[in-house]
């Protein structure tokens, strides 16, 4: 018969309940021939070619089975047995089948003769034997030559398909193995006993009749060429629409046999007394479930009461102890409660209703700090003195000057007097008394109520206060007052008491009079105490909070403003001094410029006698008799001389200084009256410009091995070896050197020894060429192409410089400068510790420093932005100090910053990276160190190849940027 349209995947073990001993069978040929069509294949030699009621799950249809195995009590593994595969169904699917449906199965077991399957196969191989045998069998017509059966039924065959042997393939293609037959003439009987029925037996419900199946339009068979068609008659098909649920008492198989002469009203008669039983047992469960919960809950009513019972005798002995001591008791614990009242009423009455923000308010209201009325009248003219100054300060012309001078020596003179009047006023004022009270004020609130929150004043927030504090105060004195009234009137009963005990009292009181109102008394007592603690002890709300808060905040406000305003008196009333001084001295000693005029002649002279001195040197080395002792003693001459020049240029920049204090502050028309010496040029130049100094001067050395580009001399000065840089100006570059020049300077000046920056001592100007000169300390081999080259730097040596580094980038950025020029020669690395930037090209702008494209190692010092074409800006300095630190290991983190992160990166950050942040304090000189990198140093200028190296690197140094 045909099968199933799919293989299912089940193995021998499971297709056969028990197995019996191959046997010839007596009722069959041997050797017989049958024609059949294969269906259902288990394993590489099993399958089948074609007696409950099952409903296939996937064609809802009900067809023969044989239950195989209960898996629990609602579910069984059946066999359909005519098509032979398996499957698992719910009880209430399988029904007995009446008993003109109980033949023989259509379907058969075959095995293939002489093959079993390999121990060990595994699952893989036995899915492919099982699909390569449903190949060759699978809806085929097959003749079988019977060999055998088993007791199961299980038929022994050699199969063949035309002139294929089925068997012979399979083994062929190593999905079973051949095996050793034994004959034996003996046959067993087949099992007599069906299985599926002794199976049956086991199950705890009975399985329902076939004509209590599930409604179904007809009996149906799978699909394939089964030429016959199972149908049922009239009657079943009539009942097919009563399906009956499995019943949990145990019926045998012959209730349910519709062959027998019971009639189908019985049946339903039967089936509804088991219902009803059923019913009936559930109530009874359900019944006796309540029964056991109401005596469980019984029992513990039960102990629950005697608890209770045990807790109202301990209670009771309580209250009978407690009784004895009742009043003491009572007593005390009022006594405790007032002297917590008497401590909380001395403490917290302040902050819980705000009494000290009240009383600082009352502090800032009535003793309040004052503007001085000759303050206003004071900063006018003040004002209009200022404006006077800086008019002065702008003009060119010597007339108009003289006017704007006039002008400001009259409103200097009322300012004078507004000056003296202010004076007057505010030494008549406690300011620093009422300072130090508002200072205590706000520490005193700034501990109790902590931080104040930002707010503007606003006069709405002290109503609120004052009408809340209002509000509290009056409810809170109600409370105190009933407080007070009961204990008075407990006074007043021991005052009587006394007298009710007092046995030489001869008037006579009853115990009425005096004793009965006690219980009252206390009682009113207690709860007027109560009641003003908890008044005192609740937290407060928030509303309260914010009250409080706002008030404190602004109290706080209102002491900043007066501070501040006792501070802007006072340091008015300090320049006012400072002017009042000023003002003397210029009344009595006009400024004059005699003093640098005559400083200015003996330059003059000193500078005259060392060009003679220059001269007769020369002519002396120039004479074929020479003497040598003559022209050593000349020698000494010029250096007197020279050094005597310098002195006098340095007391002339302190001149200067003096000038520039004295136009910054009081007199800006020095430069306008007195042009000839000077003095705006000084002033513009940051103090760095001198006009007394010339470059012949100078016993200057060529530095030739350093640049080619410009003129560069070394020369020495008060015992400091210098380098003299010149630059060619012309008109318009000379005022932009000098520009860029001072603004450097004073970066410098500002910080000097701390600014991280090469210091400029002077800038002179060539009276015979267009030169500009540039005098610099000198630091032979200290720059950091030269020292790496030599002796590197230690990582902690390397990590001081480079700190060092970053403080003068971090003083040219705060001065809103790019250096655009940082590179290995213009870094120096004085003593191995200290690190210093030195100076660029004050001829070129920012852009044209920033275009030479320098190189460290393999690595640009260009940063990416600058190779784009973008300006150059702080981020490209800092670009370029992340490409110096690359030989430290140390600072990867801060270098990865520097050249990834830049964009949120500055100089200042630099400074505070870890890697910098190393114990304060000097380092020890070590002479034998200082030694040993001295004969380095010396042996590496030896050796020529190093020295022509250090030429090529020298040669970009600064003087050539």
């Amino acid at each position: 018969m045909w099968g199933r349209g799919h293989f299912s995947r089940i193995s021998v073990a499971e297709s056969v309940s028990f197995s019996g001993i191959v046997q010839m069978d007596e009722d069959m040929h041997y050797n017989k021939v049958e024609d059949v069509v294969g269906s259902h294949v288990e394993d590489a030699v099993t399958f089948w070619a074609q007696i409950y009621g099952g409903l296939f799950s996937e064609d809802k249809c009900w067809y023969r089975c044989k239950v195989l195995k209960i898996i629990n009590d609602e579910k069984c593994l059946v066999r359909y047995i005519d098509y032979g595969n398996t499957e698992i169904l719910n009880r209430s699917d399988i029904v007995e089948i009446p008993l003109d449906l109980q033949f023989s199965s259509v379907a058969k077991k075959y095995r293939l003769w002489g093959l079993h399957i390999p121990s060990g196969q595994e699952v893989t191989q036995f899915d492919q034997g099982r699909t390569f045998l449903g190949s060759l069998i699978f809806e085929k017509e097959i003749k079988m030559r019977i060999k055998a059966t088993y007791q199961d039924g299980t038929v022994i065959a050699q199969a063949e398909y035309g002139s294929v042997d089925i068997g012979e393939e399979v083994a062929k293609k190593g999905f079973a193995e051949k095996s050793k037959l034994t004959s034996s003439s003996n046959t067993c009987e087949e099992k007599k006993s069906d299985h599926g029925q002794l199976v049956l037996r086991n199950l705890k419900s009975p399985i329902p009749s076939w004509g209590h199946r599930s409604n179904q339009s007809a009996f149906t068979r799978p699909k394939g060429r089964l030429s016959g068609r199972m149908t049922l008659d009239s009657k079943n098909e009539n009942d097919a629409g009563n399906h009956v649920t499995f019943p949990k008492e145990n019926l045998t198989i012959g209730d349910f046999n519709l062959g027998s002469n019971v009639s189908l009203a019985k049946i339903k008669q039967d089936q509804k007394l088991i219902e009803e039983n059923e019913r009936l047992k559930n109530e009874k469960e359900v019944l006796l479930e309540s029964y056991k919960a109401l005596q469980s809950k019984v029992e513990q009513t039960a102990q629950e009461l005697q608890q209770e019972k045990a807790t109202t005798m301990d209670l009771t002995k309580h209250l009978e102890s407690t009784l004895k001591t009742r009043v003491g008791t009572r007593m005390e614990n009022l006594a405790a409660k007032v002297e917590m009242l008497k401590e909380i009423r001395r403490v917290n009455i302040n902050v819980r209703f705000g009494n000290d923000l009240s009383d600082a308010l009352q502090v800032l209201d009535e003793e309040g700090f004052t503007i001085p009325a000759s303050l206003t009248e004071l900063e006018r003219i003040w004002a209009e003195y200022s404006l006077a100054q800086k008019n002065i300060q702008t003009c060119e012309n010597v007339n108009e000057g003289s006017i704007l001078i006039a002008k400001r020596n009259e409103v200097q003179q009322k300012l004078n007097m507004a000056v003296e009047v202010f004076i007057l006023e505010v030494d008549e004022l406690p300011l620093n008394k009422r300072l130090k009270t508002l200072q205590d004020l706000s520490t005193s609130l700034e501990a109790v109520y902590g931080q104040a929150k930002e707010g503007t004043n606003s006069e709405e927030i002290l109503k609120k206060f004052y009408d809340w504090k209002c509000d509290k105060r009056e409810e809170f004195t109600s409370v105190r007052s009933e407080t007070e009234v009961s204990l008075q009137r407990l006074v007043a009963w021991f005052q009587n008491t006394v007298k009710a005990f007092d046995l030489s009292v001869e008037e006579s009181q009853t115990s009425e009079d005096t004793i009965s109102s006690l219980d009252e008394i206390l009682e009113k007592t207690e709860s007027s105490i109560c009641k003003e603690l908890e008044i005192s002890l609740i937290e407060q709300g928030d509303e309260d909070k914010e009250v409080i808060l706002n008030t404190y905040s602004q109290v706080l406000q209102k002491i900043r403003s007066e501070e501040r305003l006792i501070a802007t008196v006072q340091s008015k009333y300090k320049d006012s001094i400072e002017f009042k001084k000023q003002i003397i001295e210029c009344f009595n000693k006009s400024p004059n410029v005699d003093h640098l005029l005559s400083i200015k002649k003996t330059l003059k002279n000193l500078k005259a006698r060392l060009r003679w001195k220059l001269v007769e040197k020369n002519n002396l080395e120039e004479s074929d008799d020479h003497d040598g002792s003559e022209i050593e003693k000349i020698k000494q001459e010029i250096t007197q001389l020279r050094n005597s020049v310098f002195q006098e240029i340095y007391r002339e920049q302190e001149e200067y200084e003096k000038l520039n204090s004295l136009v910054q502050k009081w007199f800006p028309e020095l430069p306008l009256l007195y042009p000839e010496i000077g003095l705006l040029k000084y002033m513009n130049s940051g103090g760095l410009l001198t006009m007394s100094l010339e470059r012949d001067l100078l016993d200057a050395e060529p530095m030739k091995e350093l640049s080619s580009k410009r003129p560069l001399v070394c020369s020495e000065v008060n015992g400091q070896i210098i380098l003299l840089k010149g630059y060619s100006v012309d008109v318009d570059t000379e005022a932009r050197v000098i520009q860029r020049a001072a603004a450097y300077h004073r970066a410098w000046r500002d910080a000097k020894d701390d600014s991280g920056l090469l210091p400029l001592i002077f800038l002179f100007l060539c009276k015979s060429d267009p030169m500009a000169y540039l005098m610099v300390p000198y630091y032979p081999r200290a720059n950091l192409s030269a020292v790496q080259a030599s002796v590197p730097l230690t990582s902690e040596e390397a990590l001081k410089v480079m700190k060092g580094v970053a403080q003068g980038l971090h003083t040219l950025h705060k001065a809103a400068i790019v250096h655009g020029s940082l590179h290995q020669n213009n870094v120096f690395a004085l003593n191995r510790e200290q690190g210093i930037v030195g100076d660029f090209d004050f001829t070129k702008s920012v852009s044209q420093r920033a275009s030479v494209n320098m190189v460290v190692g393999d690595l640009s010092l260009l940063s990416p932005e600058l190779k784009m074409g973008k300006p150059a800006s702080p981020s490209s300095d800092l670009y370029a100090y992340g490409c110096l630190l690359l030989w430290d290991y140390n600072v990867k983190s801060l270098i990865y910053s520097l050249i990834c992160c830049r964009s949120s990166m500055t100089a200042e950050q630099v400074l505070n990276a870890e890697c910098f942040l190393v114990p304060k304090g000097k380092s020890t000189p070590n002479p034998e160190k200082d030694t040993e990198y001295r004969k380095q140093e010396l042996k590496m200028e030896n050796v020529d190849k190093h020295k022509e190296k250090t030429r090529n690197d020298e040669a970009n140094f600064d003087f050539d940027r």
